[in-house]
């Protein structure tokens, strides 16, 4: 994000401040309010399921404190992708691994879908109060969130080690095809 609009700058092309500004603020705002809300869903889901590893160590929780990883946020803000802190989760107290790993793991990208959804029904609501005269600024973060939030959930879906996607097909392989899967899971990254 922040590396497209210095190459506006460098290649010339002019920079509209007030949608920088509002796809700025829509980042800071997934970062501090959406990833840790994707964190908690996840260890939300694992306690539900029985896992008790995420309420020990204090991860269910909206605290961006506790998700925040200062290098994945950079990258969100930078280019569009990033990350958070994972919440720890422990399979063995699962009734059923691994259906029950898939379920914690598809938990964190339907609350970015959620939350996107929201953000959508939100900005719907103010068009249709304020009319077709909203300003452009409140437009672009709007946008911006819903992009954000929809790009998250789909690149976590994608099924590679350590992505959300890689332990929700973890469910659907067969033991031996998980254990290849797994044991060149470096490879495949």
């Amino acid at each position: 994000m922040l590396f497209n609009m210095m190459s506006d700058i460098l290649s010339g092309r002019p920079l509209d401040m007030a949608s920088a500004i509002s796809e700025i603020l829509a980042t800071l705002f997934v970062i501090f309010c959406i990833l840790p809300l994707h964190e908690c869903a996840h260890g939300w889901v694992a306690y539900k399921l029985g896992d008790n590893t995420a309420k020990y160590n204090g991860r269910i929780t909206l605290n961006p404190i506790v998700s925040l990883d200062p290098v994945g946020a950079f990258f969100l803000l930078m280019f569009g992708f990033g990350w958070a802190k994972p919440v720890p989760v422990d399979t063995r107290y699962f009734k059923n691994p691994r259906r029950d790993m898939a379920i914690t793991a598809l938990a964190g990208p339907i609350a970015n879908l959620l939350a996107s959804f929201v953000g959508a029904v939100i900005y719907l609501e103010l068009l249709v109060w304020k009319g077709l005269s909203m300003p452009g600024f409140i437009h672009d973060f709007f946008m911006a969130y819903i992009v954000i939030n929809v790009s998250l959930a789909v690149f976590n879906l994608i099924p590679l080690p350590p992505l959300d996607g890689s332990k929700i097909l973890g469910a659907f392989l067969s033991n031996k095809a998980l254990y290849n899967y797994y044991r060149y899971q470096n490879i495949i990254i």
